[in-house]
């Protein structure tokens, strides 16, 4: 009967020590990944929410990482980012959201220009060669017959181009957001003229597309998502409410995006939230905007979203 007794202690203490490490399994933070700078501002609020533990980083490259390891449920990333990830892990992750449209703004002390057709026989400077960027640029051109009217000549960094742009070294050129406003508060003889946004809508548009530029967006594990649904759902939910105080209030969203360290200064990122598009696109929507811009993409560069046009299990649907 003793050892009975010993069998049942045992057998209850096990019981509670395995109930233990469900409820602590259950109660484990959401471990999010985002890029800094405007892919990662939608998240500003998320970030007060103790159900979520982030980390920012500052090159798409530890986002693979954290994907392919499995230390990220879920992350924040380039557009194009997604559907090569996608393809690298043979669709171990899917597309929860667009997050981002586009963030390049055509910036010039010639306050004239208000449309590629004024870029005709003009020098202008870029950043992102071989990349989303350039394809975006090459398409507006195309769409415009521009392609062999506009010279471009790239610079290697945002930063780069931002500081020449700053100094007069540049009339003309294209850059990213915060970048933008970095250039613009700097030199005040600057003005964003042309929203690469509405530009390759209205390119697209001639083509017979209602295409949408985005660039930014936020994807999951695939595995992470079949064993969370309600997780998923919470993330999504609150992710939504984030992006909709970011928009009606980019002064108290400037201090959370300073305070979690997506942007160093509220004050660059008051002034730029506004031209970053930052939105939040799920489901069906989501997919008609995105999967014209991948075959975009793809025939430009088939490397650009791993090699191939992601399958329909691509898309998650809630």
């Amino acid at each position: 009967m003793k050892s009975l007794k010993t069998l049942l202690a045992a057998a209850l203490a096990l019981a509670l020590v395995l109930a233990t490490a469900a409820c602590g399994a259950a109660d484990e933070p959401v471990r999010v990944f985002a890029l800094k700078g405007p892919t990662g501002i939608g998240l500003s609020g998320v970030m007060e929410d103790p159900a979520y533990a982030f980390t920012l980083v500052g090159a798409a490259d530890e986002i693979v990482a954290a994907i392919a390891s499995g230390s990220a449920d879920i992350a924040a990333c380039p557009t194009n980012l997604a559907a090569t990830l996608y393809q690298k892990t043979k669709g171990s992750v899917q597309l929860l959201a667009l997050n981002t449209l586009g963030v390049l703004h055509v910036v010039s002390s010639d306050h004239s220009i208000d449309s590629f057709d004024d870029l005709a026989g003009r020098k202008v400077y870029a950043t992102g060669q071989a990349s989303v960027p350039e394809y975006v640029v090459r398409y507006i051109l195309e769409q415009n017959g521009l392609t062999d009217k506009v010279e471009i000549e790239y610079v290697a960094e945002h930063s780069e181009l931002a500081t020449l742009m700053a100094a007069g070294k540049a009339e003309i050129g294209i850059l990213p957001e915060p970048h933008v406003t970095s250039a613009l508060m700097q030199n005040d003889a600057l003005k964003a003229v042309i929203d690469v946004t509405a530009a390759f809508e209205a390119a697209a548009e001639k083509a017979g597309s209602d295409m949408v530029l985005s660039m930014g967006c936020v994807i999951v594990r695939r595995a992470f998502a079949e064993e969370n649904p309600e997780k998923v759902e919470a993330f999504m939910d609150a992710y939504s409410k984030s992006v909709e105080m970011v928009n009606s209030d980019p002064e108290a969203a400037s201090q959370l995006v300073e305070k979690h360290g997506v942007m160093p200064k509220a004050a660059v990122a008051q002034r730029a939230i506004p031209n970053c598009h930052i939105v939040f696109i799920e489901g069906a929507e989501m997919r008609k905007q995105i999967s014209p811009l991948y075959t975009v993409l793809y025939n430009a560069n088939p490397a650009s979203i791993g090699g191939a046009l992601p399958g329909d299990d691509f898309y998650y649907a809630r």
